[in-house]
């Protein structure tokens, strides 16, 4: 039996539950307030309470099954399984064709990853169910459990039976449209969504859920109509404005798409993301005062953003006011050290402004962290170089060649420095690999070591592999 707070009695055996928890008090409730009272917790996500409801529930009532089939979830929730088995097994006993048996049953094979058998035990309750809102909710377990092996057809079939059940069940609606999405089926689910809007021509959330489809596709015009379909039918929706300007800018309609963002935040609290496409909208549009603002709002609003903080870095890089921009990545870089974005960006501006040991590091704790992009192996070794540090160099860039096996740009750095260090024999292997792989990037011996590019030995290698080519 679902428990409401605007019903008198539930609500009064609620205050004298909680009112007898504070005096320790015992007080008499039949199984029904029990059951009431558990369910209320259960659905507020107050399992503390809840337990406590279903120890002293069953004290009072020893033998009832609602009861012990609550004690068998809180076992469930708290991974003590085999107690929730044994307790099934003697609830099996006494009531064969309860429904709730075997959704627990299910629920404990679920945690087990033992997910068909799941399935099987949840299509026998689904037999024994003679309700239609309970077999909607077997519907969506069965679903979720297609989900989990990755069944995207199956989940998609049963969670179009729970809307088949109930057209404002938005959960099994977002499944159905993620099962569309994760199969590559964006033509399909716009098909499911207008069938869907012919019957609920009012339903912001299928129409906002179409224009995402539209949008994935591409298709600007009509996701834009999509998103002004879900604000016709709920013009509080905010996640239509936010669509609806990302759509906008998409565009290029940048004014129109500050409009919509600036609805978001009358409606709602700010947010860091509609305070940051507000800002990168300006930049679009040159108002470059308007934009940093923005920026700094969006940090502001939520200091962990990565995108706001980049942002601003970006919008100083762009100006050449690297020292601005040093500034406020090593800001973000005290607020979140781990974020390699930042390191990346912290290492590109020590670069520009020449600051080389500084760059080393940022590049160093980029790869550390993770970023193994060739270009961030290629700055390493150039500003290593710049040291002098051309042992390390050499070490970088052989650990670069394992995730870019027969590149140019790494050869020829690897022949410059090995020539350097007079290891004649390895840097005339890799300056022929190098002129192999592409004979146009023989430059950057010339750009990096010009003294070496202009080396006798080297020029012959050269000039004899474009011979040779011919």
């Amino acid at each position: 039996m679902e428990f409401s707070q605007h019903d008198d009695d539930n609500n009064y055996s609620l205050t004298k539950f909680e009112s007898m928890l504070k005096t320790n008090n015992v007080l008499f409730f039949d199984s029904a307030e029990f059951e009431n009272i558990i369910q209320f917790y259960f659905e507020n996500g107050r399992i503390a309470l809840a337990k406590k409801a279903v120890k002293l529930g069953l004290e009072q009532h020893p033998s009832s099954i609602v009861l012990r089939l609550f004690q068998v979830e809180i076992y469930i929730l708290e991974d003590k399984l085999p107690q929730a088995e044994k307790l099934l097994d003697e609830l099996y006993i006494l009531e064969p064709s309860n429904e709730e048996i075997y959704i627990q049953k299910a629920s404990i094979l679920s945690k087990r990853d033992e997910h068909e058998k799941a399935i099987d035990t949840l299509k026998i309750a689904l037999k024994l169910s003679d309700a239609d809102e309970e077999d909607a909710d077997l519907y969506a377990l069965i679903g979720m459990e297609y989900l989990f092996m990755d069944q995207f057809e199956n989940a998609k079939d049963y969670f179009i039976k729970c809307l088949d059940l109930d057209m404002e069940d938005y959960s099994a609606l977002y499944n159905i449209i993620y099962c569309f999405e994760f199969l590559d089926l964006n033509e399909e689910a716009i098909d499911f969504l207008n069938r869907y809007l012919d019957k609920n021509p009012y339903c912001e959330v299928a129409w906002h859920q179409l224009g995402k489809q539209y949008s994935t596709l591409k298709d600007y015009p009509k996701a834009l109509s999509a998103f002004e379909f879900a604000i016709i039918s709920d013009d509080t929706f905010v996640g239509a404005y936010l669509e609806k300007g990302k759509v906008l800018e998409k565009m290029k309609k940048y004014e129109e798409a500050i409009e919509n963002y600036n609805v978001t935040l009358a409606l709602d609290e700010p947010t860091s993301f509609a305070l940051l496409r507000i800002g990168n909208c300006y930049e679009k549009l040159g108002s470059d005062d308007l934009a940093v603002q923005y920026y700094f709002k969006t940090v502001h609003e939520d200091p962990l953003l990565d995108k706001g903080w980049i942002s601003i870095t970006r919008f100083y890089n762009k100006k050449k006011d690297y020292h601005k921009a040093l500034y406020y990545i090593n800001k973000a870089i005290n607020i979140d050290a781990d974020n390699v974005k930042y390191w990346k960006l912290y290492a590109q501006i020590n670069h520009r402004l020449n600051f080389i040991e500084e760059a080393e590091r940022g590049y160093k704790k980029t790869l550390d962290l993770g970023n193994y992009e060739l270009d961030t192996w290629l700055a390493r070794t150039d500003v290593l170089i710049s040291l002098g540090e051309h042992e390390a160099s050499a070490l970088n860039l052989i650990q670069a060649a394992e995730f870019y096996p027969e590149t140019a740009e790494i050869e020829y750095r690897l022949a410059g420095i090995y020539f350097t260090l007079l290891e004649n024999e390895k840097a005339q292997y890799h300056l022929k690999n190098g002129l192999l792989l592409n004979a146009d990037y023989h430059f950057i011996l010339q750009e990096l070591f010009p003294l070496i590019a202009d080396h006798q030995m080297v020029v012959n290698i050269i000039s004899n592999s474009k011979k040779t080519s011919k």
